[in-house]
């Protein structure tokens, strides 16, 4: 292959966590739960908020479409690490890692964009809640998230243009378990100093932006719940960010680390596992976080549940009396003998 030129490079090979046998059979059935948990979670929860009128609220519209990401975000890299794991050709075609990255990068800046818009939701709801319905409208709503997809996967978009045209040396070996950053700034010959600026770009674009207006909706809602009385509803708006404020934290945190070291201090074997956390973990606990104390989702999920089983009896009720008068027809007309 000749230093410099990317297009010789065909496939990747992704390491994944380790080459022991035995231990990717563990991690095999590991991933296989937490995948299944994962969308049976973000299933459960954009069906149970779809189904309930008492759901079809903002918050819940955005805690929908957050439940809708995360169920594509992990189907972005789980398939193919379980793949990898009983798997011996580890291989990746550059295509192949080129869409994975696009895919995984613009659902993960639309995600950053997202839990800013929901931050506003938050404040609205806390600080002015008569008028939270005319101000959070359905168009707004709509807006919001529309604005979070285009420019996450416009960002996207620039930084998988930007990737997968460096010049890739000899190496093509990805300490990894999926096409990330990291890994693959490590494989160029020559990082030039306008991709620098590129991922300073996105960074603040899509970190550091977004985490400005959450920490601005948050000081605003601090404000609105000093000026609250009675301790009862202080506890009760503190409790409505509780959720929002946990799933930010997780998500932002391990996204810090990650991206907003330089380049030089990226540290593979570590931040494989805190990259594990982010894109596997995080999509399986936000169905939790939003839902394990929240009594409005656990009634309507009890709702759901209970006119399943229902429709379940009649459907067993409707087939036992078809029974019984087929085989009152049957008996009625079986010819003399």
């Amino acid at each position: 292959m000749e230093e410099g030129n990317h297009t010789t490079i065909t496939k990747f090979i992704l390491l994944g966590f380790t080459t022991d046998q035995n231990l990717q059979l563990i991690l095999f059935a590991v991933f296989l739960i937490i995948y299944l948990a994962s969308l049976a979670g973000n299933i459960t929860l954009i069906a149970v908020i779809c189904n309930s009128s008492r759901l079809h609220t903002p918050m819940y519209f955005f805690i929908g479409n957050l439940s809708f990401l995360d169920l594509w975000y992990s189907s972005v890299y789980t398939p193919k690490i379980l793949v990898n794991c009983i798997s011996e050709d580890k291989s990746i075609s550059f295509e192949g890692c080129a869409a994975q990255f696009f895919f995984s990068a613009g659902l993960a800046y639309s995600e950053c964009y997202l839990l800013a818009a929901m931050a506003y939701d938050r404040y609205v709801a806390i600080a002015n809640p008569m008028m939270y319905a005319t101000v959070m409208s359905k168009n707004l709503c709509a807006g919001l998230v529309t604005i979070s997809y285009l420019c996450g996967f416009i960002n996207a978009t620039i930084i998988t243009n930007e990737t997968f045209t460096l010049s890739f040396c000899d190496d093509n070996v990805i300490n990894d378990f999926f096409c990330d950053l990291p890994p693959l700034v490590k494989l160029s010959c020559k990082v030039p100093k306008n991709y620098h600026s590129v991922l300073y770009f996105i960074l603040a674009s899509n970190v550091i932006t977004p985490s400005a207006l959450i920490l601005a909706s948050y000081a605003f809602i601090l404000a609105a719940i000093l000026r609250i009385r009675s301790s009862e509803g202080r506890l009760k708006a503190f409790s409505t960010c509780a959720a929002h404020l946990t799933a930010v934290t997780l998500y932002y945190g391990s996204i810090l680390f990650i991206y907003s070291r330089p380049s030089s201090s990226y540290t593979l074997e570590r931040d494989k596992v805190v990259s594990v956390f982010y894109t596997v973990v995080i999509p399986m606990l936000n169905p939790i976080i939003y839902s394990l104390r929240n009594q409005e989702v656990k009634n309507a999920l009890k709702k759901l549940i209970d006119i399943k089983h229902s429709l379940y009896i009649l459907h067993r009720k409707l087939l036992s009396k078809w029974g019984i008068v087929t085989r009152a027809c049957c008996a009625t007309f079986q010819p003399a003998r």
